[in-house]
Parts: structure tokens; sequence; C-alpha cells
């Protein structure tokens, strides 16, 4: 059984599990790879000066595996419900089990809905630490906002789930905030 289970491999999703694998919980992540950022070319995400959305994606892709999160490229989830023990997830290929449960489907709101999620209009209702009405259930990105969909603000939902989660977890509130020191330790003096 896995720690976190994310649901979407865009921004959100690959941000939410980036925290989560990180700060030690065993995540995983199902991605049919139908985010928009394929059609994207980012000029307005704050540290990117211009760059192609697919380009990005295979970075954040590659950052995400860096920390050993179990990623399940092209394989999609067909279906979500809450158990006592956590969440069961079902997709193409079985069953899987979490405590956490991370959507980040993009203006796909079918998961959240059958699984019982409150909803404000047409998006998720969530809280500002994007939790939905279902306890340890989150919903992320463009299906919890009505036409206000930009990948850095799903970045930062993905994180704020994530901090939740982590704050969950360690009985307090979690800051991840690195240092110089942290990135010598992880990647080398020089950084690699």
């Amino acid at each position: 059984m896995a720690d976190v289970i994310v649901v979407g491999g865009g921004p959100a999703g690959l941000s939410a599990a980036l925290f989560t694998q990180k700060n030690d919980l065993d995540t995983v992540v199902f991605d049919t790879d139908g985010t928009w950022m394929h059609k994207a070319h980012l000029f307005n995400y704050l540290g990117v000066g211009s760059q192609d959305g697919s380009a990005f994606l295979e970075t954040a892709r590659r950052q995400v595996d860096s920390f050993g999160v179990d990623r399940h490229q092209d394989e999609e989830v067909t279906d979500v419900e809450s158990t006592d023990e956590g969440f069961h997830v079902t997709t193409e290929s079985g069953d899987h089990e979490a405590d956490y449960l991370v959507l980040a489907t993009g203006a796909n709101r079918d998961l959240a809905e059958s699984l019982g999620c409150e909803f404000d209009g047409d998006v998720v209702d969530v809280d500002v630490t994007m939790e939905t009405s279902v306890e340890d259930a989150y919903a992320t990105g463009a299906m919890v906002r009505k036409e206000e969909w930009q990948a850095v603000i799903s970045a930062g939902d993905g994180a704020a789930a994530a901090l939740n989660v982590l704050s969950k977890e360690k009985g307090e509130n979690f800051h991840d905030f690195d240092t110089p020191a942290d990135a010598d330790e992880l990647f080398g003096a020089e950084g690699e």
C-alpha cells in the first residue's frame, strides 16, 4: 500500500508527487499524458524564461523520477473510492491502495464526482489546502478553478496539497524549504 496516489501527471500532479516522495511518503502517479501542457509554451512560468510545454513535462518527469516516484505512464485510473483504510484506486492493470489521494486531472472532474466530493457550481469544492469534502482526498489545478487555468497555479495547488498531507503525517505544520546544503547533500558539491 502506498502513502499517496496521485491521479494526473501535469504540473499539479507532478508537483504534489515531488513534495510527498521527496519527504519520504511512498508516492504513486498515474498519468495518461492528456495534459494541456503539450499545447503550451511557457513564457510566464516563474523561473522558466521560454520553454515548450512538452519539454517542461519531460524535465518535471525526470525530476520526480529522480526522487523515486512510482510513475505509471499511460495508465488510466478508471475508478476511485474511499475505504476505511484510505483509498482504493482501480486502473486498467489492477487495483491500488493508499492513505491519501490527490486528483490532478485537469478539467475532468469525473473521478471527484464518483468519489462523492462536494462541488461549488461546476468545480470541485476545496479548502485552502486543496482538501475536498472527502477527508484525505485532494483536488488540484483546473478541476478546482473555473476558467483560471495556468500551469504555475496548478503546480502551486499540487504543492499545497502535498504540504497538507505532510503536515498531517508529521502531526505539525510542515514546510519544504531546501537550502544550498540540502542540494550539496542530494546532488554533490557541483549540483549535478
